[in-house]
């Protein structure tokens, strides 16, 4: 398992703090991001805080993170990291969050993949909830299907009955996300919707995401797919 240095600034505009940890790659259990200065956790350092933004930076891959109660696992905010350095204030707003004495900030690193394959993560909203979804090692140019983080799941086994609300979409440092695409069970393609670049690339138009599709209304069937097209240039 290998492992990054990650970090949230959290806060409000008349006060931030600082968390870290050193991250395992590729799981979010043990990923407990505590404060710089006092070593606590958010919920205890500053409960009953509002937060209005969070920026959060890994070291070299991609990331999630999640703001989550501990004990009744409800998670409240959520969004990507940034590679170190390369965050703007104006993509972090988040909430208003009130925090709770409970609450965690966790992360969900993954280092490059290697080679001309990409690794990829998404964040997928239906009115069933939203989940992390994942693409490990996708070859370049190749349709690859995205399950999610935590129990491996395709789109239609964890959203059967559901809409599709949104799609936010990051793909590996210096990586082009081509497309995603939202196959049914016959294998016909519902929809596609380009992506992009992100980060220090000229053509990018986020550090944070290669591709945000708001507003959707796809109604999910058993046997449905989110797959992801990749590029390394």
């Amino acid at each position: 398992m290998t492992t990054q240095g990650t970090e949230i600034t959290t806060g409000n505009p008349s006060m931030s703090k600082v968390f870290v940890d050193t991250s395992t790659d590729g799981q979010w259990s043990g990923n407990v991001l505590l404060d710089s200065i006092a070593g606590q956790s958010i919920g205890i350092l500053i409960p009953n805080a509002t937060l209005t933004f969070a920026q959060a930076q890994y070291t070299a891959g991609l990331m999630a993170y999640r703001l989550q109660n501990a004990q009744t696992l409800r998670v409240s905010a959520r969004g990507f990291g940034v590679k170190d350095g390369q965050y703007c204030m104006s993509e972090s707003s988040i909430g208003p969050v009130r925090v709770n004495p409970n609450d965690i900030l966790t992360v969900y690193p993954l280092a490059v993949a290697g080679g001309t394959a990409s690794n990829a993560l998404a964040w997928v909203e239906t009115t069933k909830g939203t989940e992390l979804m994942q693409a490990l090692g996708a070859a370049a140019g190749e349709a690859v299907a995205m399950t999610t983080a935590i129990n491996g799941q395709s789109l239609g086994d964890a959203f059967f009955n559901s809409t599709l609300r949104s799609i936010k979409v990051q793909v590996e440092d210096g990586h082009q996300l081509d497309s995603v695409q939202v196959i049914d069970e016959m294998g016909g393609v519902v929809m596609t919707i380009q992506g992009g670049f992100r980060g220090a690339s000229t053509a990018s138009r986020s550090n944070e995401y290669n591709l945000y599709a708001p507003n959707l209304g796809i109604g999910i069937g058993k046997g449905w797919s989110l797959k992801v097209v990749c590029k390394n240039d």
